[in-house]
């Protein structure tokens, strides 16, 4: 019995580690990366991934999905009225970021030639969000899809400005 037992504590303490955490905690270099993982890796969404943070995003983000995220750039960040980025990631704003934010995220994962002109996309934030497809230009709610990047837990459509959900009525 005693050594089924150091067999069960040396087989298993190490998978502990693995469970202590959550998604975004795991350490996998072999697989295709995650949401999270593909914009932290990009230059371009550095901005996005500070949001992400400040909302405390990052986790959920990280579960399996699918999602389909439109991310804005580090250009379409700053191309907002100035100061409005850095009041957002005040912890006192964080309910607004948080609204902000999920309203770039779809539960499912849409690819781009699934997008129809007209569609009407219901946001993790519950506001609607309108597609147009004008030849092979696809926009939401006015923003240039300018990239998409399939990843493990749903797609990344890269856009070039950043949607602002409607008022709450």
């Amino acid at each position: 019995m005693k050594i089924f037992l150091s067999f069960l504590l040396i087989t298993l303490l190490p998978m502990t580690s693995v469970f202590a955490g959550n998604q975004a905690n795991v350490n996998d270099t072999v697989s295709k990366n995650n949401i999270v993982a593909t914009a932290a890796g990009s230059k371009d969404h550095t901005t996005l991934v500070t949001a992400l943070k400040a909302a405390d995003l990052i986790d959920v983000m990280a579960n399996p999905g699918p999602f389909t995220v439109f991310a804005p750039t580090n250009a379409a960040f700053a191309a907002l009225p100035k100061g409005t980025v850095e009041n957002l990631l005040k912890s006192e704003n964080k309910k607004d970021l948080v609204n902000i934010l999920q309203y770039h995220v779809f539960v499912g994962a849409l690819q781009a030639k699934w997008l129809k002109n007209g569609q009407t996309l219901n946001q993790v934030n519950g506001s609607d969000a309108k597609i147009k497809v004008d030849g092979k230009k696809i926009s939401i709610n006015g923003a240039n899809i300018i990239a998409s990047i399939k990843t493990t837990n749903g797609i990344i459509h890269v856009i070039d400005a950043v949607l602002l959900p409607p008022a709450k009525k």
